[in-house]
């Protein structure tokens, strides 16, 4: 994840901070940095992260500086001196420990989806409605550049959908299966109608690439994009709505162990495993600081510390 560093979306409360900055010296590739970073930012933290990889810091673990105070040490030491210090709002989670992981990480990326969606639904009609090429951003570039932006973010939700409906089709939709044979098979089939729809999106993007900015022909294509993206926006969301009320809840009757769970949560990672690796700062963008250091407690809490290491989740 390179400097660990992921622009997350912010609770109303991430507006208001009322405390300190907070120096973070540890690893730029480390998963406990990063846990913490997320634990810090659910606390709507200032934070200044120092990567400590080269010389001369030679930092094991991660350390936390707060004015004259410094703490440094693992995961349990550093979580505590954080509740300790600012104890609102709590770390603790009690939805994690009541409700089966997977139904809580399919929760989890439910969420980053639909976030993805609603901001390039809202990049469209932006696209559309600009008058003149001086109202582009500076920072994105020139109107063409912004377009292989935007193809590319796209690109990138696209990857995520399908990852994620696979790892519903192989690995969540089995386990009910096997309970009650066939209760899946709508939900499968949703995912069947979806990936023309996707598909079909992502070449109308390719042509706008190739349009001239700001034409008659150019708008009307990002209109009729906008509508295509609106209609996803809105299946995705009841597809979404129907597994959470009428399937994710049937996984806590299958009376999964907790080895159990870790073995299927330890499948659902690895048939994601782009959006793991190359795509993890894109899924985290579109979570809560606090539910990014749910998905990543679970994913710490159900692998082994050799597992975590070679994991490519940060880089």
């Amino acid at each position: 994840m390179g400097n660990c560093f992921v622009k997350l979306k912010k609770s109303p409360a991430a507006y208001t901070n009322r405390y300190p900055p907070v120096q973070l010296y540890g690893s730029a590739s480390s998963t406990l940095t990063a846990y913490i970073r997320f634990a810090l930012l659910h606390k709507n933290l200032t934070i200044h992260f120092v990567p400590t990889d080269t010389p001369p810091f030679a930092y094991e673990t991660p350390v936390l500086q707060i004015g004259s105070e410094t703490v440094s040490g693992y995961r349990e030491t550093l979580l505590h001196f954080i509740e300790t210090k600012f104890p609102n709002p709590p770390l603790v989670i009690v939805s994690v420990e009541t409700t089966p992981l997977v139904v809580r990480v399919t929760w989890l990326q439910h969420q980053s989806v639909m976030w993805h969606i609603e901001r390039m639904v809202r990049w469209t009609e932006d696209l559309a409605t600009r008058r003149g090429k001086k109202a582009v951003d500076p920072a994105v570039g020139s109107p063409r550049m912004e377009v292989k932006k935007f193809e590319k973010s796209y690109s990138q939700l696209l990857e995520v959908m399908l990852e994620h409906a696979r790892m519903e089709e192989t690995v969540v939709f089995p386990v009910l299966d096997r309970a009650d044979r066939g209760i899946c098979k709508a939900a499968n089939e949703e995912h069947a109608r979806d990936l023309p729809i996707m598909n079909g999106i992502k070449e109308d993007i390719k042509s706008i690439g190739v349009m001239e900015y700001g034409s008659a022909t150019y708008k009307e294509a990002m209109c009729t994009l906008a509508m295509r993206l609106k209609s996803l926006q809105k299946h995705c969301k009841q597809h979404f709505e129907d597994e959470e009320k009428d399937l994710l809840p049937l996984i806590e009757a299958t009376d999964l162990n907790e080895e159990q769970q870790k073995v299927i949560l330890g499948q659902c990672y690895d048939s994601m495993k782009a959006t793991h690796s190359n795509l993890f700062d894109f899924f985290l963008e579109g979570l809560l600081p606090k539910e990014a250091m749910q998905y990543l407690d679970i994913f710490m809490k159900c692998s082994d510390q050799e597992q975590i290491a070679s994991t490519p989740l940060f880089r």
